[in-house]
């Protein structure tokens, strides 16, 4: 039996995937740039909450946090499906690495620019909105384009909670049919084809947004 035949369920799991990757993404950025900006703030209480998040989720396994998840909060009487466990999970895995990243960038982001919206007599929100943050997102790009290639990469852990991801058919189809060589070279391609999708995605927009600032400070 040719492994293209087995084509259509393997992109069943590649639907799966990508579904992951994009809502455990939109997780990931959100809580990064949270943490992130909770890093600089000047509440203590609030760095702390923010540094204890953050140590947590990038020193412990992603593996055993999806396990602990799906497996152990059912004993305290939370039960959650598969999909929003896994979603959750990359999506607080990654967001505590992106954290740094957000901060860097804003910490990057030259002096001399502040001094000058402050001179300018703008709000801190205002000089984070119009100042500080599109130049720092310039920054924080291209190492978000890796993250979020780890991101998708990590998607083949959830095959262990049930979810049947391209991994989980993967596996699936080599148990019925032992086309190990076949099968996951074929499963090898497509989730480089999708780290490639994201990467030149991210180099686009590095490109619009950095052209777009140069022509903004001419």
């Amino acid at each position: 039996m040719e492994v293209m035949t087995f084509l259509p369920i393997l992109l069943k799991g590649v639907v799966v995937t990508i579904q992951i990757t994009a809502a455990a993404s939109v997780v990931a950025i959100v809580l990064a740039f949270v943490a992130g900006l909770a890093r600089l703030s000047s509440n203590r209480a609030i760095r702390w909450l923010a540094v204890g998040y953050v140590e947590l989720f990038r020193g412990t396994s992603l593996l055993l946090q999806l396990f602990w998840m799906f497996f152990v909060l059912p004993n305290f009487g939370l039960r959650l499906d598969p999909f929003p466990v896994a979603v959750l999970v990359l999506g607080l895995n990654i967001g505590a690495y992106g954290s740094e990243i957000v901060r860097g960038a804003i910490v990057a982001v030259p002096a001399s620019q502040v001094e000058a919206a402050i001179a300018l007599n703008m709000s801190a929100s205002l000089r984070m909105r119009r100042i500080i943050v599109p130049q720092a997102l310039v920054t924080m790009l291209l190492p978000w384009g890796n993250l979020l290639i780890i991101l998708l990469k990590s998607t083949a852990l959830v095959s262990l909670i049930t979810l049947q991801d391209l991994t989980f058919q993967a596996y699936n189809l080599n148990v019925l049919t032992f086309r190990t060589w076949e099968l996951y070279s074929l499963t090898l391609v497509m989730y480089f084809v999708m780290a490639q999708a994201i990467a030149l995605a991210v180099a686009f927009l590095y490109r619009r947004l950095s052209s777009g600032m140069i022509r903004g400070w001419m």
